[in-house]
């Protein structure tokens, strides 16, 4: 037999060990190889091709002792344990060769697989006739397992052919041939080994495959990692000019976000300045409108009180000059002044709601707080005792500072203008709630000379009630604008309350809203007793 210009018809016996030993010691060497580059290239299909040559050597190391091979039987461990490495060697290759050709094969039938021919390996001797020889019972056990490990390796050197017509890697078109010929081999290996010359050859051609293998996957390894380079580098090479691009429309977009921006800023600035006209528009309405009311409740109020005077007058004057008339009369009389009485109190508070100061009034240093206290102690019959009797309770709170300055007022005035603001947060709480009164001392905003700014005194009566609209918080400083018509409310308790404010130059403040109560927050300027008082503002 001859082999590449070479006869192994006289093969020497001799030298079989030392070609078995340099086909262990290639299959060591590729099996060092693949873990390399496992290593570095992390790709499934080279552990699963690493674990199929680590058994191969496994089955190479346990034949190394070549004085057994003619007389080893099917029946024996060794033979057994060889029988196992080479088919998880077959199966394992067979499985690295689908992963590498990206077809989905689940794993459970490798296990199958590979539980079939660990089988086969055990019972099989036991299946074959014992009546033939040996060798024919070895040949019948190798020659399926040696036909699948064969069958695998071409495998093998179909996917690497069919990569070498998808990318051309010089390393893949070298394995293909290179795992057919060594699927060749392994094919041919049960049958050689009934031939001593041919078995000490096959070794010899088994070593020359298996460094040709290794030297290929070297090349392959290279150029995919030149090609994947060169791919990683066209990559970055798009991105950088995509970056580019981008950047240039970022720059370009910055530029239209910063007009925008301008433009934006610009419009938020005339929409606050808007606002702010707006505010002021509608609080300069609001006073013109109190000033007029004012003035048209004072000039009504002075008519009505001359046309009054006379009714009143005479109607006294008839109950005292004539006691001899009738009980109906009389009552009719009464009837008449009382009514007369009436409306000369209501006159009288309609002149509140728009008097102005005169500079020989006399005014006295106020105790707020204690003013308070008063207040508390004559409406309680209203918030407590009538509140009771009706099944509701109602609190007063107290969140009085106790270093107040002294206010310029009349004591009269400033708890009738109290006692309004209690009477008016008890009817805003039919289920009853909290009356908390508050009082403070602010420093109020710097003059336009630019000196320190004034002291301010804050009261403030707060309750957790029904609450006011936005409307009528607008109109309820109004004279003769009442929300308890039903109740007999006359619309004057607040604008009184008005007229008070503005005889102090003080400011009246209302923050309500519908379910959360109302505040009524009054400022006052705290004055020396020589200061002249001007009319307050309403904000």
């Amino acid at each position: 037999m001859s082999f590449l210009g070479m006869d192994f018809s006289d093969f020497p016996q001799q030298y079989l060990r030392a070609a078995l030993m340099v086909s262990l010691l290639s299959v060591w060497l590729l099996v060092g190889l693949f873990c390399y580059l496992n290593y570095y290239t992390k790709r499934g299909y080279f552990t699963v091709w690493t674990a199929a040559w680590l058994f191969y050597a496994l089955w190479l190391t346990l034949g190394f002792n070549v004085q057994d091979v003619s007389v080893e039987n099917a029946d024996s461990i060794i033979f057994k344990l060889k029988q196992c490495c080479v088919a998880i060697s077959a199966v394992f290759l067979l499985w690295g060769s689908l992963r590498f050709l990206g077809i989905p094969v689940p794993q459970r039938l490798f296990g199958l697989f590979m539980l079939f021919l660990l089988v086969w390996t055990f019972v099989g001797p036991h299946a074959l006739s014992t009546a033939l020889a040996p060798k024919v019972r070895m040949l019948e056990m190798q020659i399926p397992v040696f036909m699948l490990l064969g069958l695998g390796s071409m495998f093998a050197g179909v996917c690497f052919f069919r990569l070498r017509k998808k990318i051309p890697f010089v390393g893949a078109g070298m394995l293909a041939p290179g795992f057919l010929l060594w699927g060749f081999y392994l094919w041919s290996y049960p049958l050689s080994q009934q031939y001593d010359n041919l078995f000490s050859a096959g070794f010899f051609v088994a070593t020359v495959l298996q460094l040709f293998i290794a030297v290929s996957m070297i090349v392959l390894v290279l150029e995919e990692v030149r090609y994947k380079n060169e791919q990683v580098l066209a990559e970055i090479a798009t991105v950088r000019s995509e970056k580019e691009a981008l950047q240039v429309k970022v720059i370009t977009t910055e530029e239209q976000c910063r007009s925008l921006y301008d433009q934006v800023r610009v419009t938020e600035e005339l929409q606050r300045a808007y606002e702010e006209l707006r505010r002021t528009q509608q609080v300069v309405v609001q006073q013109e409108r109190l000033r007029a009311l004012g003035q048209m409740a004072s000039g009504v109020a002075h008519d009505v009180n001359n046309a009054l005077s006379p009714i009143v007058a005479y109607s006294e004057l008839l109950l005292s000059m004539l006691p001899d008339l009738p009980e109906a009369s009389r009552r009719y009389l009464q009837t008449i002044n009382q009514a007369g009485g009436d409306i000369d109190k209501i006159v009288a508070r309609m002149r509140e709601f728009y008097r102005r100061r005169s500079d020989t009034e006399q005014l006295t240093e106020v105790n707020v707080n204690q003013s308070i206290e008063e207040v508390i102690e004559l409406t309680r019959p209203r918030w407590r005792d009538l509140s009771q009797r009706q099944g509701i309770s109602i609190q007063i709170q107290r969140e009085l500072e106790p270093q107040l300055p002294p206010l310029l007022s009349d004591p009269s005035e400033l708890r009738e203008a109290l006692i309004n603001l209690v009477f008016n947060a008890v009817d805003a709480m039919p289920q009853g709630g909290t009356i908390t009164f508050v009082t403070r001392s602010i420093n109020g905003p710097v003059s336009q000379e630019g000196g320190a700014s004034e002291r301010q005194l804050q009261v403030e009566v707060k309750d957790n009630g029904i609450g006011m609209d936005e409307k009528t918080r607008q109109r309820c400083l109004e004279p003769f604008f009442s929300t308890k018509a039903q109740g007999g409310g006359t619309g004057l308790g607040l604008a009184m309350v008005y007229g008070m404010i503005q005889r102090h130059d003080g400011i009246i403040e209302i923050d309500s809203a519908p379910g959360r109560g109302t505040c009524v927050r009054l400022t006052f300027p705290v004055e020396e007793k020589s200061s002249q008082t001007v009319r307050g503002t309403f904000h």
